[in-house]
């Protein structure tokens, strides 16, 4: 799986207070700290030597010091405070006290740490002061997912079968029996990783897409191959290979949805590799991102998302003759 933005991000502000505290670091030492290559140390620090506050002239960006850095030694001269604790202010707080909002609905069945949740609060509570009270008034929807998140956590804790309506990407509807084994969440979606029944194979489901779930009386039997845990969304390896050469705009596929390999091609760009149990949903993805696909493989499915799109533009032209 390509490195998400979110991923880099964490670990370049952590570097900056790491480096803060190991003036004079073996570029080696800071590769080993953070379970990357040297080249990946290299490139971080290229980045945030980039990097500053407004007006971007030179005592404005975080800097090194060259002469250390030439000899692979890292020594950070100016933080620009990136060093310090951040300190929120009044809407700063507001905002992110009106996104915990969400949490408190989930908390209960999403797995969801409550005192970690009622201390965050109560922190940004004090730092918002009186506007606090604003985010009370805020109307937060909070995901269809959480409907199906009881049941499944019941059905796994008690070692039952759990009965899904369940719609896919394609919009058909079906019935499934499925053995619940471990619910994920991918940073963006809950998916219900489980044995299906209708399919004898394993399968994620996107909470947000089950219709109804109920808890059976049937106690759900794991078989060997479904007994390994997963972090994230996989496919069956009879589903189709596709690849796809992306424009550098378009990197963020590769953070959205999990990919069997990708390359970093010399502009910027990068070719991913996926597997799809749907091919309709990726021709919806490839039209979607427009001229940002450069490339689909295998040929059958660059003449699907071919088909598809001259079928889009003919029913445009129609629409225009029509009126």
């Amino acid at each position: 799986m390509a490195e998400t933005t979110g991923e880099r991000l964490t670990r370049l502000l952590a570097l900056i207070a790491y480096l803060g505290d190991h003036p004079g670091v073996p570029v080696a030492d800071v590769a080993a700290h953070f379970a990357v290559s040297p080249e990946q140390v290299i490139a971080d620090v290229n980045l945030l030597w980039v990097t500053g506050t407004p007006g971007y002239l030179p005592d404005d960006l975080i800097d090194f010091a060259a002469d250390e850095y030439d000899r692979q030694v890292l020594t950070l001269t100016n933080p620009r405070g990136m060093d310090r604790p951040l300190r929120l202010g009044v809407h700063e707080a507001l905002a992110l006290l009106v996104a915990l909002r969400p949490l408190e609905s989930l908390s209960a069945d999403g797995g969801i740490d409550d005192d970690v949740l009622r201390s965050a609060t109560a922190k940004l509570t004090a730092a918002a002061g009186e506007a606090a009270r604003a985010a009370e008034a805020v109307d937060v929807h909070v995901s269809d997912a959480s409907a199906a998140l009881a049941p499944a956590r019941q059905a796994m804790a008690e070692g039952r079968q759990l009965h899904l309506r369940y719609v896919s990407a394609a919009d058909v509807v079906t019935e499934r029996d499925v053995d619940p084994l471990e619910l994920v969440w991918d940073g963006s979606a809950w998916y219900l990783r489980a044995w299906c029944h209708r399919v004898d194979g394993l399968r994620h489901f996107r909470l947000d897409r089950v219709l109804a779930a109920a808890v059976l009386g049937t106690p759900a039997v794991h078989p060997p191959e479904a007994t390994g845990r997963t972090t994230e969304p996989e496919l069956a390896e009879d589903d189709l290979l596709a690849e796809l050469e992306l424009a550098p705009r378009a990197r963020w596929l590769a953070e959205r949805v999990p990919v069997v390999g990708h390359e970093d091609l010399p502009d910027g760009g990068m070719r991913v590799r996926l597997r799809v149990a749907d091919p309709a949903w990726l021709t919806n993805v490839v039209l979607g991102l427009g001229p940002d696909v450069r490339a689909v493989a295998p040929p059958e499915l660059a003449a699907a998302v071919a088909t598809r799109a001259a079928d889009a533009l003919a029913a445009y032209e129609d629409l225009s003759s029509g009126s």
